[in-house]
């Protein structure tokens, strides 16, 4: 990825700040990174990796960023990414991530023909490119593009353990389409993917506990089941921020896939551990918040802010104020405002306020940059690098 030529943009008509700025002239509404606060996340999932044996492999389908991808390889958590579509996988090879799973089903002829051409598309040497399967005539349509373009793709059988989405539910259908990848040139057959997705956000640990000893033992039969017809895993992956420990300590799985942890969201806020404390009190920092402005004040117990729907996704709920005076609350949002309790007058207008979104991904993927803040400076500004990639 080339480097981007921060004096050809202009703050406030291309840009939201420039390194060097201090916070309060940032523009509103835009995304904000404590870098501080981000890098502590990023070294403390890499130790909590390494602690259980495992590895990490990022989902940056989170933060679509290859300056964020660069920084968890730089820091040691990440041993490459995972994303959800095609064109994500494309912008973070030819950004210099040399290892890309697309941790999801390709079928359609064009985008097939596309994933068999990215390991050539890496700027220095050859990517490793990984996709998802769950049916054995996709085998052969991976395998034809791959063999077109003088390829390998590797590809692992995904498991529906739960989730509900897509995947096989049979070890018998496992070892089907694995002997199959194995069989087929152009193709290498990498393991298993077996993320448990629907049980991430249930707020208590015992919940959660309970939906992926399920999972566990699916894995762990399938695994079992390869090997008895001479296959191998060299990944069996899954975990998400709210269910990793589960997966990093079953003894089955061996590469994580956990992606809000490092920016961590209001929704994702709320579950609890086993401890019963609320994971971004315990475990997570708020990395990433939509830094907003008053711009009205005209009620005397309501803010109006910059914020609204087309600055963030509120799937997972309203945003929460990080740190606000006593009583301030983000009750309220249409289009280009944001309604904030302020019962005790405490704001004025050109205030700024940090929110919490509630999803941190689909508010992600509004926005064209991330402006990194050390103590009150503005250090670093990123492009939302994948932004709109959906196809």
């Amino acid at each position: 990825m080339k480097d981007i030529n921060l004096d050809e943009y202009e703050v406030g008509y291309d840009i939201p700040a420039k390194p060097g700025m201090d916070e309060a002239d940032i523009q509103t509404p835009c995304l904000v990174l404590d870098l501080d606060a981000l890098e502590r996340n990023i070294t403390r999932m890499r130790d909590r990796a390494a602690e259980m044996g495992v590895r990490h492999r990022a989902h940056a389908k989170m933060h679509k960023s290859v300056d964020v991808a660069k920084l968890q390889e730089e820091l040691g958590d990440s041993v490459g990414v995972c994303c959800q579509k095609v064109s994500e996988a494309e912008v973070f090879v030819r950004g210099g991530i040399k290892d890309v799973m697309v941790s999801n089903q390709v079928r359609d002829p064009a985008k097939i023909d596309r994933l068999a051409s990215l390991p050539k598309k890496a700027p220095e040497g050859e990517a490793r490119v990984l996709v998802c399967v769950d049916d054995p005539q996709n085998v052969a349509e991976l395998s034809a593009a791959a063999q077109k373009h003088g390829t390998t793709i590797e590809a692992l059988v995904e498991i529906d353990c739960g989730a509900g989405r897509c995947g096989v539910t049979t070890s018998q259908e496992v070892v089907n389409i694995a002997r199959l990848i194995d069989a087929a040139p152009g193709l290498k057959f990498a393991g298993i993917q077996a993320y448990q997705g629907a049980m991430q956000h249930l707020d208590l640990y015992e919940d959660r506990k309970a939906k992926i000893d399920i999972a566990v033992e699916m894995v762990k039969d399938a695994v079992q089941a390869l090997k008895a017809h001479g296959l191998e895993c060299d990944i069996v992956g899954g975990g998400g921020t709210g269910s990793y420990y589960f997966e990093g300590n079953s003894g089955v799985y061996n590469e994580l896939q956990c992606g809000s942890y490092a920016f961590m969201d209001a929704d994702y806020g709320r579950i609890l551990d086993k401890n019963g404390k609320r994971i971004d009190e315990e475990e997570w920092e708020n990395a990433m918040f939509l830094l907003t402005s008053v711009m009205s004040h005209a009620k005397a117990d309501k803010a109006i802010v910059d914020a609204g729907l087309k600055a963030q996704s509120v799937d997972s709920g309203l945003p929460v104020v990080f740190r606000g005076p006593e009583g301030v609350k983000y009750v309220k949002c249409s289009d280009e405002h944001g309604v904030v309790e302020d019962p005790n007058g405490a704001l004025k207008v050109g205030d700024k306020l940090r929110l919490v979104p509630g999803h941190c991904d689909p508010t992600a993927n509004v926005h064209d940059w991330y402006v990194g803040v050390r103590n009150g400076k503005v250090e670093a500004l990123w492009p939302v690098s994948a932004r709109g990639k959906a196809y």
